[in-house]
């Protein structure tokens, strides 16, 4: 059987892109950010045009569903809501970004300009109650992502595991479309895990109309950690397998 590789119309998906002002960011620090986090598995057939070719789809599919609000950055406080297709380059599981929404406009400038988030205006916000913690992004007055974590136990940070980005953006200097990789590293301070209820999702919103169809949910957690945004790595071409098309920038 050949391999299965991502199906994504990246012209079409480019017009939502960010412009990238190269690949020499340096890496922030975001101290005391809070971090929900669930997992939904995806019908996986429609799934493919989610991600690029640079990917393969995870078997089982799944969608990764994440709300941080970071209270101290170099720029200020935001709070950012996005939806992520699960997936790997090479060996290695990524998470393709659809779009990102922040609340923060001067966020969202050095967020996009850095590191290429596909990221848009949006009123998000995290709540933690004694029973539950909740993500939501509100826009133009509609719920367009709720998400929530229930019944709250606590974990030890080693059992969580991130898994980095993957941002289709432009870049500024050669008006070429790259997948950008982002890699954060965590140093955790409080784990949790619960049950994930997914209130609301507006596939629409998020640039997937007509193939993210979410399934079962299978897992939700919750962290507080020091985030490092870190330099870029690595770069990939969206149109070519990532063992063919990957340029390493940095160590």
């Amino acid at each position: 059987m050949p391999p299965r590789f991502g199906t994504l119309d990246v012209n079409e998906y480019a017009k939502a892109a960010s412009t990238i002002n190269g690949y020499k960011t340096e890496e922030w620090k975001l101290k005391g950010a809070e971090i929900l986090e669930l997992h939904i598995e995806i019908d996986d057939d429609p799934a493919d045009a989610l991600i690029p070719r640079t990917m393969h789809p995870a078997i089982p599919a799944y969608a990764i569903i994440n709300v941080t609000h970071a209270p101290e950055s170099p720029v200020g406080a935001f709070t950012m809501g996005e939806v992520r297709i699960a997936g790997r380059t090479g060996v290695r599981p990524r998470g393709f970004v659809l779009r990102s929404f922040c609340d923060s406009e001067a966020a969202r400038k050095e967020l996009s300009s850095r590191w290429g988030f596909p990221v848009a205006a949006g009123d998000v916000s995290l709540v933690l109650r004694h029973d539950r913690v909740a993500g939501k992004v509100v826009l133009n007055g509609k719920t367009v992502l709720q998400a929530e974590l229930m019944d709250r136990d606590m974990i030890s940070g080693n059992d969580i595991q991130y898994i980095a980005s993957m941002h289709l953006a432009r870049n500024r200097d050669d008006q070429k479309m790259v997948l950008v990789q982002v890699d954060p590293e965590y140093t955790f301070s409080k784990a949790e895990r619960g049950k994930p209820n997914l209130v609301a999702l507006d596939v629409d919103a998020f640039g997937a109309s007509g193939h993210l169809r979410l399934m079962n949910p299978i897992m939700a957690c919750f962290a507080v950690a020091e985030i490092t945004l870190p330099k870029i790595r690595y770069i990939c071409n969206p149109d070519l397998p990532a063992m063919q098309g990957t340029t390493k920038l940095a160590a």
